[in-house]
């Protein structure tokens, strides 16, 4: 009987490995399409007509974020007990519609309350539909999730991008403008709903005729009631970054809503490595804290912490460096001015990645209340400090600043939760601060007056030789004990 449990229990495993890894290579390969075309409409376009695509892109983005109401998890949780999965996939499904034709509308309103111009109105109309097909394309993707089917999630989205990266191809031969382009991209998002709809759902669902399921309003308000803290959570990130750019929209000059995008564009790439490492994390901080084993776990999560600090160290000293050189060789030289708005905004990726390790190490203790609450803060503060900054100062270092700040009192925060919880110690934060700090400043008074292309790889050499000596010395300390 063991026996069969043991192989069960090792088959459930294989399952969400392979599920996980899916989901993580899938991401990946989507992350350089997408990143191709948002170049290449960047070079091929007007500094204006792309802040005003920016524009009206983020507007959706942020609408979008709240559109699930992050019930997603409320699906992945109810389906694994659920006797007729199939029925409760089509409950889910047009539950989501519902919401993206409420949301529709929001974005609509939000639009032509926020801005007069008739391009960012047109282009928020047509993103605005797209809203619809998303909270479609999102359910079924938390049904491929719930039922280990991320394969074909990956293969429907992977088709979605390169068929993105090959419409900013045709700029090239046939020059349209940007208003054809965003209805090219609601036909490329209509017919991915279609691909998932036909293809694309796990196996035993049959999701085409979703809208004829019959969901009492009773059904809606207690899950909304219930479940409401996670459409918190699962927006935060996005409106963080996404209301940024509508406040510069409104107080600073539109060629500076394409310097902060585009500087955000680098920064969401580097953010890719920490994002993987902590997502691969999450299951074993979990693991390790329902055994209680708080040994393991302290040493588990310390270790990752110290490769999340050196990368993000590593990111920031490299774009420092070459930023200069790379930005107006990957936008155009129209794009020059980002290269020093990036620098500044990769301030923030000192503590972008081990921010996000500390947020999944707080879900992995259940604690994602808290979680919510440091993610409202930290929106708060830099919306304050951008909209108080910029009422002196008209610059978008401001914003890239005010974004530094309030992440450094959301990792604060962390800190102290993780502190009195006894998984990490005072000399664990003082340490972190402190090598942050000198590593930083000394890299900065050194690339005054070496070479970027010397100092990088030397800076680094040396680093690294002294963090191997530094293990065989506690090794061979361990090893003496």
């Amino acid at each position: 009987m063991s026996s069969i449990i043991s192989s069960l229990q090792d088959k459930v495993k294989s399952k969400v490995l392979k599920n996980s890894f899916w989901g993580l290579a899938g991401s990946l390969f989507q992350n350089v399409f997408l990143s191709l075309f948002y170049v290449l409409i960047a070079r091929h376009y007007s500094v204006d007509d792309f802040a005003k695509y920016v524009i009206a892109n983020s507007l959706y983005q942020m609408v979008v974020a709240f559109s699930s109401m992050g019930l997603g998890h409320w699906f992945i949780r109810e389906v694994v007990n659920h006797e007729d999965k199939n029925k409760l996939a089509a409950k889910f499904l047009k539950m989501q519609a519902y919401f993206g034709i409420f949301f529709f509308v929001i974005n609509l309103l939000f639009a032509f309350f926020l801005y007069s111009d008739d391009t960012v109105r047109i282009l928020s109309l047509l993103f605005a539909a797209n809203i619809i097909f998303d909270n479609i394309i999102y359910s079924i993707k938390n049904v491929n999730i719930a039922q280990f089917s991320q394969k074909k999630t990956v293969l429907v989205l992977s088709i979605e991008a390169i068929s993105k990266f090959l419409i900013a191809c045709l700029l090239f031969i046939y020059d349209f403008n940007i208003v054809y382009l965003a209805i090219f991209l609601v036909i490329t998002r209509f017919v991915t709903l279609n691909l998932f709809l036909r293809i694309g759902a796990a196996e035993g669902f049959d999701l085409k005729g979703f809208w004829k399921e019959k969901i009492p309003f009773s059904f809606v308000k207690n899950i909304l009631i219930k479940y409401w803290p996670f459409a918190i959570i699962g927006s935060a990130y996005v409106v963080y970054w996404k209301i940024d750019t509508l406040i510069i929209s409104k107080l600073l000059p539109l060629e500076d809503v394409a310097h902060y995008e585009n500087s955000f564009k680098i920064f969401s790439l580097a953010q890719l490595v920490p994002v993987v490492l902590s997502s691969t994390m999450l299951p074993k901080l979990v693991e390790l804290y329902q055994r209680q084993d708080k040994k393991e776990l302290k040493k588990a999560y310390q270790n990752i912490f110290k490769i999340l600090m050196f990368y993000g160290i590593g990111a920031f000293t490299f774009t420092y460096s070459f930023a200069d050189e790379l930005i107006p060789w990957i936008f155009g030289d129209k794009y020059a001015l980002s290269a020093q708005y990036t620098k500044e905004m990769f301030f923030t990726i000192l503590v972008f990645p081990t921010s996000l390790l500390q947020a999944n190490m707080l879900i992995a203790m259940k604690l994602e209340k808290l979680d919510m609450w440091f993610n409202i803060n930290s929106v708060l503060i830099n919306s304050a400090i951008c909209l108080i900054g910029l009422y002196f100062i008209r610059s978008l270092s401001v914003v890239n600043y005010a974004i530094f700040a309030s992440f450094i009192v959301f990792h604060l925060s962390q800190d102290i939760v993780l502190f009195k919880k006894n998984i990490v110690s005072s000399r664990h934060v003082l340490g972190y601060i402190f090598v942050s700090l000198i590593l930083v400043l000394l890299y900065i008074f050194l690339q005054i007056s070496i070479e970027d292309f010397i100092l990088f790889p030397t800076f680094w050499t040396i680093i690294g030789a002294v963090v191997l000596l530094f293990i065989r010395v506690i090794k061979s300390q361990q090893n003496l004990e």
